[in-house]
């Protein structure tokens, strides 16, 4: 059977020609009977005035649409490392210079192109010294970060765009096939309206520019939308793989507990009574120089004798682990360590320790101006942690110990307001903890005064607790992220583990194979 306009059944449009036809044919007798009654140009002035009623309704529909469409956009993971921050901006901005008109939908080609720039603009964030940084792929990575960019722009599709479960993408194509044809037809018709009735074509030609601007609007929102959404999923995914956040195997939560952990809970003193959890507990690190308080800020923490206080960890161990369990805190343990002056510290230790801690309290004592130790090691604290490219530092507090001690010595009457301080003794408070942050270089809201001298603990509980539940939720981003390069380096051994498997079973079988295809 013969078709017309590239694959359009003859028959199928005859018979939509006879459909519309009677419609066509009232509409031109309508138009004759109103230029017989002198309505022609009334009908058109009213038609022209619905219209900009509609395109103004339109409008309003676009915005509306816009919002929830804005609100449908894509977040950057704020368990993300640092480092995903300039490859996140990349994004952006490739969003932002992204035209529709550059990228039409009915060509299939713009999918692998478009998602191409996009995983190339994160690539180049990772790899700037390398020629072709897509290179640095693994194939189930990058068949992942498809899978999951794919998923997530079909649930937004569905969500946000009418009919898009109805609609097929071959009757897309037609469609554009359809209106191309159509367009040229109504050209004609257009050139022998304003010949025969002027008038009428004005009005005519004013309805359907407001009509097509106003639809063609709406479209080409939607069209810009598709676009952005589809560069910020991949985008996202890649910046999820590229920082070491995509995992291959979802079998089990990022956040089970780790061997770390398990290890440190066994050899824990049995008086602590560690909560057997599956849950990776909150790591906190206590740092500090010798004698600051370090193990008396422990004992003030868990409200009992759980560390000798003032007695150093012995060289054999570098960390002491106590476990916590408070209302409002996840399960955490706590370690004790020796002073950053001690013969018994360790910088290798330490900085394997902080890359294994989700939060770190440093005492540091009011009454020793001498800081310049402890700036030295939180400054080679922070360069180490500014190479962790798939980590996130944790959160620093800074307690400022020993605030009884301040002059005038025999005076110790608390609270004390900081704010406006009221006496000598919290001005002095209030002047020692500025120097701490200057000194160490933490911002001065970070500082907590405490007082730990036993039965006269003061700002334990309240403030330097609401500190740290305040700082709880970046400590557990860094806690995911701990977790994950744990699970990923097991990861990596069990896949190879069943490749290696695997391998072996086919070289086993191998010879059986070819002998039976040799002898058929």
């Amino acid at each position: 059977m013969k078709t017309l306009f590239h694959g359009i059944d003859t028959f199928r449009l005859l018979g939509f020609l006879l459909f519309v036809l009677p419609f066509f044919v009232l509409l031109g007798l309508g138009m004759v009977w109103l230029w017989q009654q002198g309505y022609l140009l009334i009908w058109g002035l009213v038609m022209l005035a619905c219209t900009g009623l509609g395109y103004g309704l339109q409008q309003l529909l676009v915005r509306r649409d816009r919002k929830l469409l804005a609100e449908a956009v894509t977040e950057p993971n704020p368990e993300w490392p640092l480092s995903a921050d300039e490859a996140w901006d990349r994004i952006q901005s490739l969003v932002q210079d992204c035209d529709p008109a550059d990228w039409p939908l009915e060509k299939g080609d713009w999918i692998l192109a478009l998602g191409r720039r996009a995983l190339e603009t994160v690539a180049r964030c990772y790899y700037p010294q390398v020629d072709r940084p897509l290179l640095e792929l693994t194939v189930p990575h990058t068949l992942l970060v498809i899978e999951r960019a794919s998923r997530d722009l079909r649930h937004d599709v569905m969500e946000n765009i009418p009919f898009s479960n109805r609609l097929k993408i071959g009757a897309l194509f037609r469609m554009q096939r359809w209106r191309d044809s159509a367009e040229q037809v109504f050209d004609i018709y257009r050139a022998g309206r304003a010949i025969v009735n002027p008038v009428d074509a004005l009005l005519g030609e004013a309805w359907r520019h407001l009509r097509e601007r106003s639809y063609g609007q709406a479209r080409d929102e939607l069209h810009r939308w598709f676009l952005r959404t589809y560069i910020r999923k991949v985008g996202y995914y890649a910046i999820d793989l590229y920082s070491g956040r995509l995992v291959l195997t979802d079998d089990e939560p990022v956040t089970t507990r780790t061997m770390r952990s398990t290890a440190d809970m066994h050899r824990m003193d049995e008086t602590v009574g560690a909560d057997k959890v599956e849950e990776e507990p909150l790591r906190i690190l206590v740092l500090g120089r010798s004698n600051a308080g370090k193990s008396s800020l422990i004992n003030a923490l868990f409200g009992k004798l759980t560390a000798a206080a003032d007695i150093l960890p012995d060289s054999t161990e570098m960390l002491k682990p106590f476990a916590l369990s408070r209302a409002g805190l996840t399960q955490a343990l706590v370690f004790d360590s020796p002073g950053c002056d001690s013969k018994y510290f360790d910088s290798k230790k330490l900085h394997d320790a902080a890359r294994n801690a989700d939060l770190i309290l440093w005492v540091s004592p009011v009454n020793r101006p001498d800081r310049q130790i402890e700036r030295d090691c939180l400054d080679s604290l922070r360069v180490f942690f500014s190479i962790q490219k798939t980590r996130r530092p944790p959160p620093l507090l800074v307690v400022a110990s020993q605030v009884d001690r301040l002059r005038p010595a025999g005076e110790w009457n608390p609270p004390y307001d900081l704010a406006h301080p009221q006496n000598a003794k919290a001005a002095n408070i209030s002047a020692a903890v500025a120097a701490i942050a200057g000194d160490l270089a933490v911002p001065i809201d970070h500082v907590i005064p405490v007082c730990l001298m036993e039965n006269h603990v003061y700002n334990v509980d309240d403030t330097l607790w609401a500190a740290i539940l305040n700082h709880q939720e970046e400590a557990l981003r860094a806690r995911f992220l701990r977790c994950l390069d744990e699970k990923k380096n097991t990861e990596n051994w069990i896949l190879l583990r069943r490749q290696m498997i695997s391998a072996g079973r086919f070289l086993k079988d191998l010879p059986s194979v070819l002998e039976k295809r040799l002898g058929g």
